[in-house]
């Protein structure tokens, strides 16, 4: 018996000769909702935007973005659901058993073209993708609100009093428009294409790097993307990862490399070809888009599907592409 014991406490058992199976997953309830009189059944958790994509609905975004935390900021989204004393933003709203929804009512309408009519007046919007085609949808006119105000001074919207704001000339339309920030050799802020869509901030936060180098400062009109104090980006604590650029919708955070072809005149995305490659410096694989014009690296992206990066990088693998272009000379 003292042998069986001691085989018992001291000798490990057999390993499986069988790789455990993780638990089933437990599907979550279907939610029954009705948009646009279609019927639409979708996951319990699911979102107004997942089930409109779910049944080919078109409904424009601007802030949201699927690897970030919706904010519901751009209200470009919003749609009309039966029993709700406001629109509602349907990146975020999830969805409820027998919702009556409405993508493209009068008050839908008529709402998302007055919130492009205000970007559009204030914002430079000319590199964002797809809003030219909502102005023409929504047939919004940003120009009856006046001729754009002249760009300010270099600071002098970072120095305005917090809560104050001075009477409209009426005759010209307040911009956020200022010079572009140039303070490191990666990439450049140009703030008057800023939307404040917060998706910077959100990649630069929780949702991906955790460094929290910026965040929302002032108030009102006067309200803009800062690092602390207003410190120029290399005293600040940006460890350029360059994640703000890769979710920006406007072009207000741009590569600098991209940013000097544009403004000398030979940037030219229809004779870019782009190829998917992992990166070389550590072995997490991180997934890379290599943006290629005149058979040189003008920028690096990460695909957003990647299940390694979610369209994330850090500083190597966005930016150390330099190497590839020294070549040996012939």
């Amino acid at each position: 018996m003292s042998a069986e014991i001691d085989r018992i406490f001291y000798e490990p058992p057999a390993r499986s000769s069988r790789i455990p199976e993780p638990p089933p997953a437990v599907a979550p309830p279907i939610v029954e909702l009705t948009v646009d009189g279609r019927s639409v059944a979708v996951p319990s958790g699911s979102t107004i935007l997942d089930a409109c994509r779910a049944e080919g609905i078109s409904v424009p975004t601007l802030c949201f973005l699927e690897s970030l935390t919706p904010v519901n900021v751009c209200r470009v989204c919003v749609v009309e659901v039966t029993g709700s004393r406001v629109l509602v933003p349907a990146c975020s709203r999830r969805v409820e058993p027998g919702m009556e929804v409405a993508t493209g009512s009068e008050r839908v309408r008529h709402s998302r073209k007055l919130v492009l009519e205000l970007l559009g007046s204030s914002v430079d919007l000319s590199l964002a993708p797809g809003v030219a085609e909502m102005m023409a949808e929504y047939e919004a006119d940003s120009a009856r609100f006046g001729s754009p105000a002249p760009a300010a001074v270099a600071g002098v919207r970072e120095a305005r009093e917090p809560g104050r704001h001075d009477p409209p000339s009426g005759t010209l339309a307040e911009t956020v428009g200022q010079p572009v920030k140039l303070d490191n050799d990666l990439y450049v802020r140009d703030y008057s294409r800023c939307i404040l869509c917060y998706k910077c901030v959100e990649a630069c936060g929780t949702d991906a790097q955790n460094t929290f180098a910026i965040a929302v400062a002032g108030r009102g009109f006067d309200a803009r993307i800062s690092t602390e104090y207003d410190a120029p980006l290399t005293a600040s604590a940006c460890v350029y990862c360059g994640n703000c650029i890769g979710v920006c919708p406007t072009g207000a955070l741009m590569f600098r490399s991209e940013h000097e072809m544009r403004a000398d005149g030979t940037w030219d995305e229809a004779a870019q070809a782009t190829t998917d490659t992992i990166c070389p410096y550590c072995g997490v694989g991180c997934t890379l888009t290599l943006h290629v014009q005149d058979n040189s690296v003008v920028k690096v992206t990460s695909p957003m599907d990647s299940s390694v990066t979610e369209g994330h990088l850090c500083i190597k693998g966005r930016f150390g592409f330099q190497f590839v272009q020294e070549r040996p000379r012939p």
